[in-house]
């Protein structure tokens, strides 16, 4: 049995090879050197548009603690109100475009019926689809329409083209070994797929964001980080303005960071890692 000093030599030694170690000093230089230019052209450019990052930071802290001003709610009830909009777009994104993936890369009769209404409709910008959400579905729905659409294309793309590149030849093996339908999607397509599916969830998290920032600015209710940076743009409060564009970063990173964690934790399971 490994003593305690060897077991530790040997997770340095994996967190080296696995560039771990590079990450983590890497990172904080960029954000450092991230910083410092911004302090430098906030002083240089000296308007009220580019505060500096401490202004920023204070704004941010500030805005949690107190309301804004005409709204009443704190950054954390924004948060609340845009991760609603946003869990709901994206669970009916998810909800449609796996199983209509599936069906299209697997079946050519439902790709070619499906098709070429899909690509109608796939070159137009979700955030152009923001006016006409907001009238059909009013303030609440029509911000989660949006995210629906920016979530659902790349996931749609993905995990067709996970389908398209299953190898037949496991196909066939699941086939001759009396597999129906249902045990072939179950057990060779679908866990074929999840990598392409996981690939399509981060871009689509990423698109979403934008979306429902657009969204909320035109309109919403109930509060909204994207209502927010648009209030205080309006107010010539920049430095709060600034702060709500951290925030998205923030849960954008966060609902990046879960989707990959998750993607490794499926391939662990599968044994694909």
């Amino acid at each position: 049995m490994s003593s305690p000093w060897e077991r530790l030599k040997k997770r340095w030694r994996k967190i080296s090879e696995t560039g771990t170690l590079r990450i983590l000093w890497i990172t904080p230089l960029s954000l450092a050197g991230f910083l410092f230019v911004w302090w430098i052209f906030s002083i240089i450019i000296n308007r009220a548009y580019l505060p500096g990052p401490y202004e920023v930071f204070r704004a941010f802290i500030d805005s949690f603690l107190t309301p804004a001003p005409s709204l009443g709610i704190t950054m954390g009830d924004n948060i609340a109100s845009s991760l609603q909009r946003f869990l709901l777009g994206f669970v009916l994104a998810f909800c449609v475009s796996v199983p209509l993936g599936l069906m299209m890369g697997f079946f050519r009769t439902a790709e070619t019926v499906a098709k070429p209404v899909i690509e109608v409709f796939r070159p137009i910008p979700p955030i152009a689809w923001v006016p006409v959400f907001l009238l059909i579905f009013k303030l609440f729905w029509g911000p989660v329409m949006v995210i629906f659409i920016g979530v659902f294309f790349p996931l749609l793309s993905n995990v067709i083209f996970g389908v398209k590149s299953v190898d037949p030849t496991l196909i066939d093996a699941a086939r001759t070994l009396g597999a129906d339908r249902l045990r072939l999607f179950t057990k060779v397509i679908f866990p074929s797929t999840v990598p392409f599916l996981m690939t399509g969830i981060t871009i689509g998290l990423g698109i979403g964001w934008m979306c429902i920032v657009a969204a909320e600015m035109i309109g919403a209710v109930g509060g909204g980080v994207g209502y927010y940076i648009y209030f205080m743009e309006q107010l010539g409060k920049y430095e709060y303005m600034y702060a709500g564009m951290v925030v998205i970063a923030i849960l954008g990173i966060l609902t990046v960071g879960i989707s990959r964690y998750v993607e490794q934790y499926l391939s662990r399971l599968m044994g694909m890692k």
